[in-house]
């Protein structure tokens, strides 16, 4: 009896799950079908006033949603997108990898306002006896 008792278990949450996943195809479908329905009203109340388009069916609609998804893209849900962030977020913390090193930064302005332009100079003039 336990041996069934588990069998049946098993089975019962796998269709419970088989049902879960049916019910949410199931609603996707009828949101891109309102998502439609609601472009199309939008498009035949602003596009025809505002920019004297015509008035659209609803398959029109849908098929505009469609294009646009082509077009724009899906999102960017890609590990790429995420990745570029977690790569500039490397690169800040290599530059500023500690206090020690950002507070040798404090003085850098003073230190151009009364040495930089004249440093400057003279390492232009060092780079230009060793091109020579």
């Amino acid at each position: 009896m336990d041996r069934r008792d588990k069998y049946e278990r098993k089975v019962e949450k796998y269709v419970t799950k088989g049902f879960k996943i049916f019910f949410m195809i199931l609603l996707g479908i009828i949101f891109i079908f309102l998502m439609g329905y609601a472009f199309m009203l939008l498009w035949n109340w602003l596009m025809p006033e505002l920019f004297g388009l015509v008035v659209i069916s609803y398959w029109q609609a849908i098929g505009l949603l469609v294009l646009a998804k082509i077009l724009f893209g899906f999102g960017d849900k890609s590990p790429k997108g995420r990745g570029s962030k977690n790569k500039h977020q490397n690169k800040l913390k290599r530059f500023c990898d500690s206090k020690k090193e950002y507070s040798q930064w404090q003085h850098y302005d003073q230190f151009w306002k009364e040495e930089g332009e004249q440093a400057y100079k003279e390492y232009l003039q060092r780079n230009q006896k060793t091109d020579q």
